[in-house]
């Protein structure tokens, strides 16, 4: 048998310029997504920890009430 042979044939297009999107799938869009927001909960939760640390530390009673309560946000788990 012979082998076959693909012919490309190029044709110009005589319409405007179209502009092609590239669609991100939905599964990588919501990995990304939740990858990011567990960064960011994790950044902000070490970041508050180590605020209410310093102000045990300093004895601020005022400053380590306000921020134990915005920590109460990350310990409902």
């Amino acid at each position: 048998m012979k082998k076959e042979k693909v012919v490309y044939k190029f044709c110009r297009y005589q319409g405007g310029k179209l502009q092609a999107k590239r669609e991100i799938p939905y599964e990588i869009r919501l990995l990304a997504r939740l990858i990011l927001d567990e960064l960011c909960f994790n950044w902000n939760k070490k970041r508050l920890e180590e605020d209410i640390n310093d102000s045990i530390e300093n004895g601020n009673r005022e400053d380590f009430m306000k921020l134990s309560d915005e920590f109460k946000h990350f310990i409902w788990e």
